[in-house]
């Protein structure tokens, strides 16, 4: 007779998030909640519409459904890679509408223990500030904590 051993399920503990890398060496995450996919897209994909802000990659057609794709990095106030890019690494957030947000690379799920939240530093820079929820520590690497309903509401996209 065959005996089974028990494995025991593995325990998740903590909220999930998608961390990715906002810019080469600066990870951040978002809520998994607020993600609706994490995917690549061709540039060529990416419809660009004229006298928009800087920001503003343009429109793709996802699932029958117009999105705009905006540079997380850039709406950020952050400095742009210089290297062309062939595909976007995209992360689709919703909180209340839809938004593609073009990201350096997309790393994965993880969990965070709720109390592994901080406050931002205060040397973050103040343009950041405002949409993040704050800052975790995880295996000796600072994640920013993004805010997706505040990158939703920022002022450069409501007129689009």
């Amino acid at each position: 007779m065959k005996t089974k051993l028990a494995i025991p399920d593995r325990q998740i503990i903590g909220e999930a998030y998608l961390k990715f890398q906002l810019a080469p060496r600066v990870p951040a995450v978002f809520a998994a909640k607020v993600v609706e996919e994490a995917t690549v897209l061709p540039t060529s994909q990416v419809t660009a519409i004229p006298n928009m802000p800087s920001c503003m990659l343009g429109l793709v057609n996802r699932r029958n459904r117009a999105i705009w794709i905006a540079n997380l990095v850039q709406l950020l106030g952050m400095p742009l890679p210089e290297r062309p890019r062939q595909q976007y690494n995209t992360v689709i957030v919703k909180a209340g509408s839809s938004l593609g947000l073009v990201v350096d690379a997309i790393d994965g799920i993880i969990h965070l223990l709720p109390d592994a939240l901080q406050p931002p530093p205060p040397q973050a820079n103040p343009i950041l500030v405002p949409y993040l929820k704050g800052c975790a520590v995880r295996e000796d690497q600072i994640l920013l904590v993004l805010d997706a309903e505040a990158v939703l509401q920022s002022s450069v996209f409501q007129g689009t």
